[in-house]
């Protein structure tokens, strides 16, 4: 049986083997525009850019007439990655663990656009003996959305490293196993099920603390980063960026509206994101849950994302060491800053 790090491996390198043997002259200026993204309030400003059109809108701005999207909701970034692969989809919305995996394997063939995210990730746990990252025994599991590549699974590399010193930073890394975010919000739901933690986002993160018994955290991401880390962004092959200058600039300007929006109207983003995802979450509960520390991080500019960078070098997972942020971030977003 193939492993779900290994499918996710697999297709990272036929992605970048894709890239680079394309040709530029096969790209072409499209009008339907395929986007991805993951189950979360993490993702609210693209629930707000689908409702209110604003990438169509944006880019009949800049005389691109006639576009259109089709949103997708993957359940992690490896199977956002696999679409990109398969032509599903032309632009990612996802972690930053993803960005830079493809951005080293295509040698440059994927860029980031602009972050849209930055709110904390949670290491959930509802076994009353795991108090802190040390108390995770062999057979203590923990739910990320993709094992080993995604941004809970590196950020619990780094804990580790941090905890239990520069070498162990994969200390943890078999005791994760893959499954989106609501399957883990479920599997902490049932106190029969063999996965008592999960690395969460919002508003999972706030679910499992209320709903879920003896449910508590653990650790949290900006506690090990130092600060926020942009948990989502937009990204895309060089090649379609290329040949579809205006809708990268369409895509910055709609994320920059969107997040203005729920800055200034957080109850009609909230609205709107309900809607858009289905989730049972009362109003009420949501702006609740975005008063709490850090959750208000919606800004275009990438946070964190070179310490990130840093450690998967020094793991060996990247084999090109970014020398800034722009080195993985097309133009678009070069006059931002971003760290």
């Amino acid at each position: 049986m193939i492993k779900p790090f290994q499918r996710g491996v697999a297709a990272i390198a036929l992605i970048a083997a894709t890239v680079l043997a394309a040709s530029p002259a096969v790209a072409q200026q499209k009008s339907e525009i395929g986007l991805s993204r993951q189950p979360g309030i993490f993702y609210m400003p693209s629930h707000v850019m689908e409702k209110l059109k604003l990438i169509e809108k944006h880019a009949a701005s800049l005389g691109v007439s006639g576009v259109t999207t089709k949103w997708i909701t993957f359940s992690g970034g490896g199977a956002q990655t696999d679409a990109l692969l398969a032509g599903g989809v032309d632009i990612l919305n996802t972690g930053t663990g993803n960005l830079l995996l493809l951005w080293d394997r295509t040698r440059g063939g994927v860029k980031g656009i602009v972050a849209t995210s930055a709110q904390p990730m949670t290491l959930i746990s509802r076994d009353a003996n795991i108090k802190s990252i040390k108390d995770f025994g062999p057979s203590d599991k923990i739910a990320v959305p993709t094992v080993k590549v995604s941004t809970q699974a590196i950020v619990l590399q780094i804990a580790a490293a941090e905890a239990f010193g520069a070498d162990q930073w994969s200390k943890l890394d078999a005791n994760t196993v893959q499954l989106g975010h609501p399957d883990a919000y479920a599997a902490l739901s049932n106190p029969k099920h063999e996965v008592h933690n999960h690395f969460s986002i919002p508003p999972f993160t706030f679910l499992e603390l209320k709903n879920v018994p003896g449910a508590h955290i653990v650790l949290s991401s900006p506690d090990v980063m130092g600060g926020p880390l942009s948990q989502a962004q937009f990204f895309t092959t060089t090649k379609f960026a290329d040949a579809n200058p205006k809708i990268i600039q369409a895509v910055r300007d709609a994320t920059k509206e969107a997040q203005d929006l729920i800055h200034s109207d957080t109850k009609q983003a909230v609205e709107i994101y309900k809607e858009i995802t289905g989730d049972k979450t009362s109003v009420e509960e949501l702006l609740d849950l975005l008063k709490e520390p850090g959750m208000m991080e919606w800004n275009l500019e990438p946070q964190g994302t070179m310490k990130f960078a840093a450690h998967l070098f020094k793991t060996g997972t990247l084999k090109n060491q970014p020398k800034a942020w722009t080195d993985y971030y097309l133009p678009v977003a070069h006059d931002l800053k971003g760290n």
